[in-house]
C-alpha cells in the first residue's frame, strides 16, 4: 500500500467539497436536467480536466466531475484502493449532494474499472455509458503478452523520471489548459505537477491487474445504451517518451483497443463503437471535446427516449 504525501496546492476557484466517509472530496456540477452525467477520471487526471466537456453539456443536462479520495484536490488518503471502495465513495458523494440517478457514467482510462464496479454494485442507478478509451476487464484477451495488464503496469515513466520531465510537462499542460478560465489554469497545472500529483499518477498507472480481477468477479457491463470512444492517436508527452523501436508496440496497442471495444459493445443491445484517430488518449478531452459532447448528447437522448 502506498500513501502519497499530502499536497499543498490551493483550492480551485470553482467547485465545492463534500465530506464522504470522513474525507473532503472535491466535486463540481454544472447544468440541470437528467440523467446526470458523471465523469470518472483516468489515472493522473483530475475532475476539472473535463471542464470543457461539462460546460458544453450544461445547456441540456447536469454534468458532475469530482476527484477520488487521494487524488486531485480531495484529501490525500492511502492508495491504491479497491474498485468497490471507490464506487461506494462516488455513490455516497452523489447522494450527499442530492444528485439522484440513474446516471450516465463517462469513465476515462482507469475510470473504466470503477464505472464497471459501480454498475455491479448499483445496477439500477446506471442508465447509460460513454466509454471514453476506458479500461475493460477483458483486456488480456485482446492483447499480446507484452501488452497484457501485468506488463502494462510497468509501462510509462516512473515518478522520478516524470519529476525530471516537469518543465516539458508544464509546457504541455499550459497548451492543454489554454482554453480554460485563466484563474483555473495555474491551479490545475500545480495539482498535476506537484510531487503529490506525479506520485499519485504513478501509483494509479501501476494498478491494473487487481482492479480488472475485482471487476471480473461480478457481472459484465449492464445492457444500457453505450458508446465506446476508442482513441488511437498519440499524446504529445507519449511521443517524447516512446522510442522508434516501440512504434510497433503502439500499433499493437491501438489494434487491441479496437478489438476490445468492438467485442465489448457487441454484447449490448444498444452498443456502438466510434474510433477517434486524430486525438491522443489523454488529449481527447482538451483537443476534441466536441466528440465526447456528441457521444454524451446521443446517449442522453437515447436514455430519455427509452
Amino acid at each position: 500500500m502506498t500513501e502519497p504525501h499530502a499536497h499543498s496546492t490551493g483550492v480551485p476557484p470553482i467547485g465545492d467539497f463534500a465530506k464522504v466517509d470522513g474525507n473532503q472530496i472535491f466535486v463540481h456540477t454544472a447544468g440541470s436536467g437528467g440523467p446526470p452525467v458523471v465523469f470518472m477520471a483516468g489515472a493522473s487526471a483530475v475532475g476539472l480536466d473535463y471542464l470543457l466537456i461539462v460546460e458544453q453539456i450544461a445547456p441540456f443536462v447536469t454534468g458532475v466531475v469530482y476527484d477520488r479520495g487521494g487524488t486531485g484536490f480531495s484529501d490525500p488518503i492511502p492508495l491504491p484502493r479497491t474498485c468497490a471502495e471507490i464506487a461506494a465513495e462516488l455513490h455516497d458523494l452523489l447522494h450527499t449532494q442530492g444528485i439522484e440517478g440513474p446516471y450516465v457514467l463517462v469513465p476515462h482510462s482507469l475510470g473504466g474499472y470503477y464505472a464497471h464496479r459501480f454498475a455491479q454494485l448499483y445496477p439500477e442507478e446506471v442508465a447509460g455509458l460513454v466509454w471514453m478509451d476506458a479500461a475493460y476487464r477483458d483486456w488480456d484477451q485482446h492483447f499480446p503478452h507484452e501488452l497484457q495488464l501485468a506488463q502494462t503496469e510497468k509501462i510509462g515513466a516512473d515518478p522520478e523520471q516524470m519529476l525530471q520531465l516537469r518543465p516539458e510537462l508544464r509546457r504541455w499542460a499550459e497548451g492543454m489548459y489554454a482554453a480554460f478560465p485563466e484563474a483555473l489554469q495555474e491551479a490545475l497545472i500545480d495539482v498535476h505537477l506537484s510531487d503529490h500529483g506525479i506520485r499519485v499518477g504513478a501509483v494509479e498507472r501501476g494498478t491494473q491487474v487487481a482492479p480488472a480481477a475485482e471487476v471480473r468477479g461480478g457481472p459484465d457491463l449492464p445492457d444500457v445504451p453505450t458508446i465506446a470512444l476508442t482513441v488511437v492517436g498519440s499524446d504529445a508527452p507519449q511521443e517524447k517518451l516512446v522510442s522508434a523501436e516501440e512504434s510497433q508496440t503502439a500499433r499493437d496497442l491501438n489494434e487491441g483497443k479496437i478489438r476490445m471495444d468492438a467485442a465489448m459493445v457487441s454484447r449490448l443491445s444498444h452498443g456502438e463503437q466510434r474510433i477517434v484517430r486524430d486525438a491522443g488518449h489523454s488529449e481527447i478531452i482538451f483537443s476534441r471535446p466536441e466528440l465526447v459532447v456528441e457521444a454524451i448528447a446521443d446517449i442522453v437522448g437515447r436514455v430519455r427516449n427509452s
